[in-house]
């Protein structure tokens, strides 16, 4: 397994944590699949969706891959009146990251970071380690506090 940055800056930020890698499909690249494929429930594993709000910018959701993000939700907890999601093509210029591998952590820039509120109900959870195939499991609380991320409801449901 080659390092990637992600996995480097959870390291040595001193957490707890286990690498899961998988074999991806180019053409199914959902987090519901990723999930099955690291043997851990859907509601444990969390994508990251990049989001530009009207007020400031860049915002980063982390949310279970079988829920769908709740833009009014999301803008309100993040102090925008409206959010839109980021096109493909602009996630590697915004943060280093490609589709199918985004990660929360090691991003280009410190964008303002919000866990759905459900990642505190676990005892682990998963998000993506910078590259496709490959999840770092580690315990939320402790990814949450080391992103400077906050917990709120932005699911739709």
């Amino acid at each position: 397994m080659d390092k990637t940055n992600a996995v480097r800056l959870v390291e040595s930020a001193g957490l707890t944590f286990v690498i899961k890698e998988y074999e991806y499909d180019e053409n199914d690249l959902s987090g519901v699949t990723a999930a099955a494929k690291i043997g851990m429930p859907a509601e444990q594993v969390f994508k990251t969706l990049v989001t530009r709000g009207d007020k400031n910018g860049i915002n980063v959701f982390c949310i279970p891959v079988e829920d769908e993000l709740d833009l009014k939700k999301a803008a309100r907890v993040s102090g925008n009146k409206s959010l839109e999601m980021v096109h493909v093509k602009e996630l590697l210029a915004l943060t280093g990251y490609i589709r199918g591998g985004c990660s929360p952590v090691g991003m280009k820039k410190k964008y303002p970071t919000f866990f759905d509120e459900t990642a505190e109900l676990f005892d682990e959870i998963a998000v993506s380690a910078g590259v496709r195939g490959m999840q770092i499991v580690t315990e939320p609380m402790g990814l949450v506090t080391y992103l400077g991320a906050q917990l709120a409801e932005v699911t739709k449901g």
